[in-house]
């Protein structure tokens, strides 16, 4: 069952979604040659408890708790990196993904962040990974359907031209997800189209995490021995882009977009709801 939510509740949806646009902007000024990824989980989880949230990553997923309240994922790391002693080096290429729960209410996103002076085709891999974002988060206007945003994802994607070194692999067994009273929720939602369903209508009140993971090569992903962490098969570098959209009566409002995604959403001439909060 997709959860629906009323405007109320994405209104507190919305205070939580803003948590984390604030505690991952505070790790992205942070980000520099020599920070370790423990201290960016350090950064986050101050700028969580400072605002009176606590964080949904320190929870119980399938048998397993995870050890920080943000993913730092670096290079070849897809998804899932466990923050610790690795030192961030020039030319590095991290993602940081953040989660937090205000008022029982969750919320989620992810930036791809370089680390001083980076390959342009990395660079060019975390623009193309969020403008695809971007495009799947247009689509979430009320009467589509779900494969409407898988479709503009993957869409957006094979438009791009090829990097210099490699192409584009769009990460296969990952993807985003319903998000509400709990952080992974129905239904989830693929980065590409597969088979020949529609998926559930977009009706007001849905709320979906929307995360395009791309590679410069393979589509394919093993899970280290940590148990969390998800790298690519082939060594080629991954971005992750994610944010927490609902859909309203009057378009999309990016819950965990300081702007609720106006500016970048303008640009593909569509309008972004009122946020319930100014």
């Amino acid at each position: 069952m997709v959860e629906i939510k009323t405007p109320e509740q994405i209104a507190k949806m919305r205070a939580a979604g803003l948590v984390v646009a604030e505690a991952l902007k505070a790790c992205r000024e942070a980000v520099a040659p020599g920070i370790t990824t423990q201290e960016l989980n350090d950064i986050a989880d101050k700028v969580i408890t400072d605002h009176g949230a606590t964080s949904n990553f320190r929870a119980h997923h399938g048998g397993l708790w995870f050890p920080g309240v943000i993913c730092a994922s670096v290079n070849d790391e897809i998804v899932h990196g466990i923050p610790g002693e690795r030192v961030l080096q020039e030319g590095d290429l991290i993602s940081i993904d953040c989660g937090a729960i205000l008022d029982g209410w969750h919320g989620d996103a992810a930036i791809t962040v370089a680390v001083g002076e980076t390959a342009a085709e990395h660079l060019q891999l975390s623009r193309v990974t969020e403008g695809s974002m971007w495009a799947g988060i247009a689509q979430m206007k009320k009467g589509n359907r779900l494969v409407d945003v898988s479709r503009a994802i993957e869409s957006f994607i094979r438009r791009q031209p090829l990097p210099p070194k490699g192409k584009w692999g769009i990460v296969e067994g990952y993807g985003g997800h319903g998000i509400g009273t709990a952080m992974h929720m129905e239904p989830h939602v693929l980065n590409y189209v597969a088979g020949r369903g529609k998926g559930p209508k977009l009706i007001p009140g849905t709320v979906l995490a929307i995360e395009p993971m791309v590679t410069l090569g393979t589509p394919h992903s093993a899970v280290l021995e940590d148990d969390w962490t998800v790298v690519t098969t082939d060594k080629s570098w991954a971005s992750h882009w994610e944010h927490s959209v609902a859909v309203t009566e009057q378009g999309p409002l990016v819950l965990t977009a300081f702007d609720g995604g106006r500016a970048e959403l303008a640009k593909l001439g569509v309008t972004a709801a009122p946020d319930p909060l100014a």
